[in-house]
């Protein structure tokens, strides 16, 4: 615990080589196009120029609701402000079209409508270096092929009920795209459903409630990315061939805070990921569910979690190797009465391993198995996790392991465990200077 608040105590920053403070894609200088003054209606320049033109705006405020609805390049500085208080902002309903550098503000806020800052629909668009704010869905990909949302900036409304929030990011029926350099603040979830070959890299979520949901989409990438401050890192649900690597999911909070969590989810490769101060730090709930499909989890680093994996039942087709599971309260929780030895564990690191190793190959001689009764009441009697962390608990685990008759049953066995955590090819940096 006291290792847990110490840690709340840093400042998480960006994964190594990243900028976290600002988008990373810049903004081209001014094309040679047509300009628009910002006293000049927007639409109507929109309606009147060619096909393929390029609108340069000038600094000022344009206002909305603007709708392209042929191929065009719109292109302004941040000072080029485009507002609305009704509907989605700018609306994109045509091929071929690529929005730079702007500042979007504003909007409707009807959820019925989807009302947000920027609403794409067509094939081959490209958004980049724009900011949203004050929209209650901030940019929305729908219907789309071929869109790339490159180092954009999403402030949600920060309202106290998430619910209440619109979704930062929104891909709906999307394929084939690209997400990347982006970050968004204070929204309610970036989400990715019925959408399918996407790649989601280097993208920052902080302040949200689920930093990327997954719902009915397959064959995605997530990589890169950070994930702070969220009351779920990813979520990955319905989905088949998702690779999460290389992420940093850190501090998801409360009685529902998830790094990263599956549910009838299948053939998802967790590979390299850094989970920190989570409440818990991988969830399973009947993933996989498909009988052909196994899920891996390779080389990931879990630490400061009250639980470091929960199952929601006993689980199979489910390979953890080569993890490190340091300082956290337990590592594994299973709901009802079910374990996790279903599940393969080949050659991770428990820092609660007191085995040897005496032929000196790196090994430990003897397996790690994870048994204790207080874990095991929990999973059986949910209710009794409100007394985690109570000196009641601490007195439930020393009668386990001093009363033969009160013995509690294994949960976990690996019989290989590693004498020391494995090298990370990839580290996030942590900030302990305040």
């Amino acid at each position: 615990m006291r290792t847990l608040l110490a840690l709340s105590c840093c400042g998480l920053v960006a994964c190594r080589g990243e900028r976290p403070d600002a988008a990373v894609a810049a903004v081209a200088p001014p094309p040679a196009g047509i300009a628009v003054p910002a006293d000049a209606d927007l639409q109507a320049a929109v309606d009147a120029a060619p096909v393929g033109a390029t609108l340069v705006l000038a600094p000022g405020e344009y206002r909305g609701p603007v709708t392209i609805s042929r191929p065009l390049h719109l292109w302004g500085p941040p000072t080029a402000r485009l507002r609305a208080d009704d509907g989605s902002t700018l609306r994109v309903v045509a091929d071929r079209v690529t929005i730079e550098g702007v500042t979007v503000v504003g909007g409707g806020q009807r959820f019925d409508r989807m009302d947000g800052g920027v609403h794409l629909q067509g094939q081959d668009l490209t958004l980049r270096g724009i900011t949203v704010r004050d929209a209650l869905f901030g940019i929305l990909v729908e219907r789309c092929v071929r869109a790339t949302i490159v180092g954009n900036t999403v402030v949600g409304t920060g309202l106290p009920a998430m619910g209440l929030r619109g979704d930062g990011i929104r891909l709906w029926e999307t394929t084939d795209s690209r997400v990347a350099d982006n970050v968004v603040t204070d929204s309610r979830d970036v989400v990715v459903w019925y959408s399918s070959r996407n790649r989601l890299e280097r993208n920052r979520v902080e302040r949200s409630r689920y930093g990327t949901h997954f719902m009915y989409s397959h064959e995605n990438v997530v990589e890169d990315s950070r994930y702070v401050g969220n009351e779920v890192g990813v979520f990955v649900m319905y989905s088949r061939d998702i690779t999460l690597r290389r992420n940093l999911l850190a501090r998801s909070g409360g009685a529902a805070g998830i790094g990263i969590g599956l549910k009838e989810a299948g053939n998802v490769a967790v590979e390299d990921n850094w989970l920190l101060a989570n409440t818990t730090g991988v969830y399973v709930d009947q993933s996989p569910l498909d009988p052909a499909h196994t899920n891996r989890y390779l080389r990931n680093v879990v630490r400061f979690a009250e639980t470091a994996i929960s199952l929601h039942s006993g689980q199979q087709r489910s390979e953890f190797t080569d993890n490190q599971f340091r300082d956290n309260g337990a590592v594994v929780k299973v709901g009802g009465q079910g374990d996790a030895l279903g599940c393969t564990f080949a050659g991770n690191h428990y820092d609660g391993y007191r085995g040897y190793d005496l032929d000196g190959d790196g090994r430990g001689d003897v397996p790690f198995e994870f048994r204790r009764l207080s874990t095991q009441l929990e999973g059986r009697y949910p209710e009794l996790a409100l007394l985690h962390g109570a000196p009641a608990m601490a007195m439930v685990d020393l009668v386990g392991e001093v009363m033969p008759l009160f013995q509690p049953r294994q949960l976990l066995r690996d019989a290989a465990p590693r004498m020391r955590p494995v090298a990370m090819a990839w580290t996030p940096e942590v900030d302990r200077a305040r």
